[in-house]
C-alpha cells in the first residue's frame, strides 16, 4: 500500500523455502506487543522475515503473490544487490545473472559504548566497552573479539544471548568487554578500538571495505573500529 511518486507501488520477494518453513518463524504481523500495528510499522499488515535484510520486510502488504519468479519490482531487480569492487555506475548490469538479490545479511558487528571520538574511564588498566553483533539466516554469534592494537592481540568479549540454538537466532547479540590497555597507555592517551565477530558457520568479518566495497554500499560488514580518549 505505499506508492512512489511514479504510482508504482513498493514490492520485495522472499523465497518460498523460507517463507513455508515453519522452524523460520515468517509471519504477516497485525499487532506489536498486544496491541495494533502502529503505521510506522507497517499497518496494517506487515511481513515480518527474521534473518532477512529489512528490505524483504514490507511494511503496509497489500497483497501477497506466489510465483516462479521473483518481484519485477525496482528495489527487487534493481536495488539492493551485490557488486564486485570494480563495478560502479558506468558500468553497472543490474540483470547480470551473477547479481543475485539480497536476502540475508552477512556477519557484523559494532562498538556501540563509548561513541567514537568519546573519552573512556580507565579502571585496573582496562578500558569498558559495549556493543552488539548480528548475522543473517538465523546464523548465531559465537564470539565477537576485540582489539586494541590493530589485530596483533585479540580478547573475547561477553555475550548477552537468548537460549536460541545455533541456526535459529533472529536477535542482536549484545556484548560487553574489560579490555586491558596496551603496555605504557595512559590518561589522555588516544586508543582505536575494533571489533571482529564470528558465526556459528564461523563466518567471520573482513578486515578492511577495500575488498568488498560495491557501489551501493550494501554488505558492508568490514571489522568496525573507533577513536576514543582515555581518562
Amino acid at each position: 500500500l505505499d506508492y512512489g511518486p511514479d504510482g508504482t507501488s513498493y514490492g520485495a520477494s522472499i523465497l518460498i523455502e523460507k517463507a513455508m518453513d515453519p522452524r523460520q518463524d515468517v509471519i504477516l504481523a497485525l499487532k506489536m506487543n498486544g496491541e495494533e500495528l502502529p503505521r510506522d510499522h507497517g499497518y496494517p499488515v506487515r511481513l515480518v522475515a527474521p534473518g532477512v535484510v529489512g528490505a524483504r520486510n514490507v511494511k503496509w502488504v497489500g497483497s501477497l503473490t506466489l510465483s516462479e519468479e521473483e518481484s519485477h519490482s525496482h528495489w527487487q531487480r534493481r536495488d539492493y544487490k551485490g557488486f564486485n569492487p570494480s563495478i560502479d555506475w558506468h558500468n553497472v548490469d543490474f540483470d547480470n545473472k551473477y547479481a543475485v538479490s539480497i536476502q540475508n545479511q552477512p556477519v557484523t558487528s559494532m562498538v556501540c559504548d563509548p561513541l567514537d571520538g568519546g573519552s573512556v574511564q580507565i579502571v585496573d588498566n582496562k578500558i569498558h566497552l559495549k556493543g552488539y553483533a548480528f548475522s543473517g539466516a538465523g546464523a548465531k554469534i559465537i564470539r565477537v573479539d576485540i582489539t586494541l592494537d590493530g589485530g596483533e592481540t585479540w580478547h573475547t568479549a561477553e555475550l548477552e544471548q537468548d537460549d536460541s540454538s545455533l541456526n535459529r537466532c533472529w536477535a542482536w547479540s549484545l556484548w560487553q568487554c574489560d579490555v586491558p590497555l596496551p603496555e605504557g597507555s595512559a590518561s589522555g592517551d588516544e586508543v582505536k578500538v575494533t571489533c571482529c565477530a564470528i558465526d556459528s558457520n564461523y563466518n567471520r568479518q573482513p578486515e578492511k571495505v577495500k575488498n568488498i566495497w560495491n557501489l551501493r554500499g550494501c554488505l558492508s560488514n568490514s571489522w568496525h573500529s573507533i577513536n576514543v580518549k582515555l581518562k
